[in-house]
């Protein structure tokens, strides 16, 4: 089991807008294809202006899988298309989870 962790940056006040166009097209197509959504967060101390996102897969294979099959996705393209300008920045990082700590299971 791996985790992936995604940061975006957005721009100034970009928040709001970007979770409301996420929440109406981008939400359910990610859930639909890359499956285990662990969490999805704004920052509130810190580096503002970014949201982060954990998933969880079984396998780097099975990311790169999921992640193909995201970019080749019409209603993908379609919302990233609406919402690309409002992201400035993204960072991700893949973790492994401690060996005391199971990842919560999908809904």
């Amino acid at each position: 089991m791996i985790v992936e962790m995604r940061t975006y940056t957005l721009a100034l006040g970009a928040t709001g807008r970007y979770f409301k166009l996420y929440g109406e097209k981008g939400l359910a197509v990610q859930k639909r294809i890359l499956g285990h959504l662990i969490g999805y967060y704004s920052v509130e101390v810190g580096a503002l202006n970014q949201v982060v996102h954990l998933w969880a897969y079984d396998s780097l294979d099975e990311r790169a899988r999921r992640r193909g099959a995201l970019w080749a996705d019409p209603e993908w393209l379609a919302y990233v298309a609406e919402v690309g300008g409002l992201v400035t920045g993204q960072e991700n990082q893949i973790l492994n989870p401690a060996p005391f700590f199971p990842v919560p299971p999908a809904p």
